[in-house]
């Protein structure tokens, strides 16, 4: 099967619905999907979202249906495609997959009901008035990426004490990113750790960042947040094994595909609850009546594996503190 194939088939299965069976529901309450990556890297939080909705009693393709917008990892696309789900009446629309789809759906529409993933604080990118009060029609989840880059750091610096030279993978794309390196140079100068900062948007961007990375010595990389990257998590792993970095990154599910290690929040119960909020405004509930919760679920993850390939013995200390160890 060719590749092109495999991955239509992949997005096929993940946002198709029956049309006859749209057809006879028309009554049915409709739910914009407006995710920054793409149907195929992030199909398991699709099925914990859906999950989520249904444990609400909201079950796709018999008493509600969902058109779903993929940017590709292309936030440029994210405007258009906001407006688009604005334009067909939705009865919610779901932004997830960073700070730019909100933005983009909040930008879109001052009346439907959106429930939104961000990184950032919400208030400050004016998405809502406050957390327990939302106000306007916008409330979701805010759970912290961003600001954990220092901690990150700090245990990718316990792992590999001698590293000295390290590496920041972000995508200048994504605003987040300036953050994160702000917050990473300051960790990194008190720890006389110097950071070497590259950027990359595309797939080819990535390989040529890693070839900067080793032509500049760095003896271990730490990868920023951002949608883009999460998606390209595969490409990343494989990266850091073949050139024998280690590197920390920012989500389990790097470390699930041969990443070393992960410490951040659980996007999968991130997706859980904009499930369950979403549920709740199919409801009727408004979306100002429900305050924006800040995720405190918090993931430490090594691969093993991974570890022993690099010929890395962890710290007992370290791996004492992990919530899972991938063998």
């Amino acid at each position: 099967m060719r590749r092109r194939d495999f991955i239509k088939g992949i997005v096929g299965a993940t946002t198709a619905w029956p049309l006859t069976a749209l057809a006879q529901q028309s009554k049915n309450p409709l739910i914009g999907y407006l995710n920054a990556g793409s149907a195929a890297t992030t199909a398991h939080l699709l099925t914990v979202f859906r999950q989520s909705l249904a444990e609400a009693g909201y079950v796709e393709g018999r008493n509600v249906a969902i058109e779903y917008r993929f940017a590709e990892g292309r936030y440029d696309r994210l405007p258009a495609m906001a407006s688009e789900l604005a334009r067909r009446e939705v009865a919610v629309i779901v932004a997830t997959g960073g700070t730019a789809p909100a933005l983009a759906a909040k930008a879109a529409t001052a009346a439907i009901p959106i429930v939104f993933g961000v990184t950032e604080d919400p208030v400050a990118l004016g998405l809502v008035v406050s957390f327990a009060r939302p106000g306007g029609n916008a409330t979701g989840i805010n759970f912290p990426l961003a600001e954990l880059a220092a901690k990150q750091l700090g245990l990718l610096h316990e792992l590999v004490p001698a590293a000295r030279r390290i590496g920041l993978l972000v995508n200048p794309k994504n605003s987040p990113s300036e953050a994160v390196t702000k917050d990473v140079m300051v960790a990194a100068s008190a720890a006389g750790i110097e950071i070497s900062v590259v950027e990359a948007d595309s797939s080819r961007a990535i390989e040529t960042a890693f070839a900067t990375l080793v032509h500049n010595r760095a003896e271990a990389l730490l990868i920023g947040t951002d949608p883009f990257l999460f998606n390209r998590r595969v490409q990343l792993a494989t990266l850091a094994a073949r050139h024998a970095i280690p590197a920390a990154f920012t989500a389990r599910e790097f470390p699930e595909v041969g990443g070393l290690m992960s410490y951040g929040t659980s996007i999968t119960e991130v997706f859980r609850q904009v499930g369950a909020y979403v549920g709740r405004i199919l409801k009727g509930v408004k979306p100002a009546d429900l305050p924006v919760l800040r995720s405190a679920t918090f993931e430490f993850v090594i691969n093993m594996s991974t570890a022993n390939a690099l010929g890395l013995e962890i710290p007992p200390t370290l791996l004492s503190r992990a919530d899972e160890v991938i063998e």
